[in-house]
């Protein structure tokens, strides 16, 4: 790197924006475990802040654990549940409506504890679970997303509105997040690229099963 004057890009100390709820919090299902054997069995959300100058331009996620796929995202000027039902439903409409019995982990702010929030889970089935407040380990897959973000993308580019900001983090997702950045956790495959190709090959083994026992 030194004889290419490469300078390696730093990752900034993350800032918790973690306020913790007053309702009753979900048990940690995932015990920082962030693997899953299959699409829709667990899932990991956060918030995480964009500067602009307008102001600060607030991001939902869900991200499939099994993937790496970005699922569902909003955008806001306001930190609320609002926000986090608006992720949640998003990522519920591209999986076809079917997530009952999914496992949402994330932390134990007061988006995640509100009773709206709590409300929008029960309809779609998802099941909470929540990490200790202020303990960023517990929901590290969550944070390696937001971190990832920021050092690729939004620190690298200046946002004059809250409207521009949304429309470039927004193509990121689709157009290089989920479709062709490569991640380790998904055998260096994109996202929806490593779904389509372990759910192929898991559909012929099922196929050459039922022949069998068929024959």
């Amino acid at each position: 790197m030194a004889e290419l004057g490469l300078i390696a890009r730093q990752r900034g100390k993350p800032r918790s924006l973690t306020r913790a709820g007053k309702r009753p919090v979900a048990p940690d299902l995932v015990r920082r475990q962030f693997t899953a054997v299959a699409p829709d069995v667990l899932w990991c959300g956060d918030v995480t802040e964009i500067p602009t100058e307008e102001g600060k331009l607030y991001l939902a996620t869900v991200e499939d654990l099994f993937s790496r796929r970005l699922l569902g995202y909003a955008m806001s000027a306001h930190h609320d549940a609002a926000l986090t039902v608006a992720a949640l439903q998003m990522a519920a409409v591209t999986r076809g409506g079917t997530v009952d019995g999914v496992i949402f982990h994330t932390d134990r702010g007061s988006e995640y504890t509100a009773a709206r929030f709590q409300a929008a889970c029960r309809h779609w089935g998802v099941v909470q679970s929540m990490g200790r407040v202020g303990c960023a380990l517990d929901n590290a897959a969550a944070e390696s997303f937001n971190s990832t973000l920021k050092v690729e993308f939004t620190r690298r580019h200046h946002f004059t509105t809250r409207d521009q900001a949304r429309v470039r983090i927004a193509t990121w997702i689709a157009d290089f997040y989920n479709t062709r950045r490569r991640h380790a956790t998904a055998d260096g495959l994109p996202p929806i690229e490593y779904e389509q190709r372990i759910m192929t090959a898991r559909a012929a083994i099922r196929t050459r099963v039922n022949e069998a026992i068929a024959a």
